[in-house]
């Protein structure tokens, strides 16, 4: 199962890495989105990531100036239809995904991969609503993409070995590490990772520490390169709720219980980085802990 052509729905922060890496690595991408504004703004952000690896020596500027040339987008999800692979990126809502896919399924061609990017969503759900649930696979990539070297592959109950083998490949191109996991709830790296969140945050919300104790004893005592709340902002706090709302609804144990102090931040729409407050006030010069 050849690929030469990628589809990457979603031009966010995860979109437009995994179209960076996969430019890089030869294979013409197709990028689309519901806002022309967002395909340009993720455009820009591509060629300043790209020449800033040509900056540091890490690429030429030939090698840039060629990834650029295989990124083409669209509006249409029809547009898609000719690809070989496509990788959907969009909003980690359950609701939406199954819209993309029931809206782009009609328009591919019957040898296309579909795979989601999901963070925590199940792959066997997802899979049941398309036509094509053995050529269906989860495709974690990290963030941020081009800097972050595993991605995660998630087997569906109906994945073929065809569709697995072939993603593997695509994950070896693109120079990173495949790590397989199985289809349970946010598989390994966030099942692992969003409860220890979730703890450092009831830690503030107990009075435990407060945000600069508990980020700096993290860095410090376990030599974390950021402290769980400043990764918490990085990521989302949006984010960190959904995947462990379905973390407790799906294993239905009180362990993966969302904070409520984490809650009441997504209620405020203090979201970290991308709203500028989160568990740090990001609208000053230096970031400044909101408790």
């Amino acid at each position: 199962m050849d690929i030469h052509r990628i589809g990457i729905v979603g031009a966010g922060q995860m979109g437009n890495g995994i179209a960076h890496v996969c430019a890089l690595a030869g294979y013409d991408v197709v990028m689309t989105d519901i806002s022309q504004d967002s395909l340009d703004k993720a455009r820009a952000i591509i060629d300043g990531n790209l020449e800033r690896q040509v900056s540091r020596e890490k690429i030429s500027k030939a090698d840039k100036d060629t990834a650029m040339g295989r990124i083409s987008s669209t509006l249409k999800l029809s547009d898609l239809g000719d690809t070989d692979l496509v990788i959907e990126a969009a909003t980690e809502r359950e609701t939406v995904k199954t819209a993309i896919f029931e809206d782009l399924v009609p328009h591919l061609k019957p040898t296309t991969i579909l795979t989601s990017n999901t963070s925590s969503i199940s792959i066997t759900r997802l899979a049941s609503r398309t036509d094509r649930p053995e050529k269906f696979m989860g495709f974690h990539f990290m963030n941020p993409v081009p800097v972050m070297q595993l991605v995660e592959l998630i087997r569906g109950i109906a994945t073929d070995k065809e569709t697995f083998d072939a993603c593997l490949g695509v994950v070896d191109r693109l120079g990173k590490t495949a790590a397989t996991a199985e289809d349970f709830p946010a598989f390994i790296v966030n099942r692992i990772l969003m409860p220890m969140i979730n703890e450092a945050v009831y830690t503030l919300y107990e009075g435990v520490g407060n945000v600069n104790s508990i980020d700096q004893a993290m860095k410090l005592g376990t030599n974390h390169p950021m402290g769980p709340l400043e990764l918490a902002d990085f990521i989302g706090l949006d984010t960190c709720l959904a995947i462990m709302n379905v973390l407790h609804d799906g294993l239905a144990d009180t362990k993966y219980r969302p904070c409520p102090l984490l809650t009441k931040y997504v209620e405020a729409g203090w979201l970290g980085r991308k709203t500028n407050r989160g568990f740090y006030d990001y609208r000053g010069d230096m970031p400044v802990p909101t408790r």
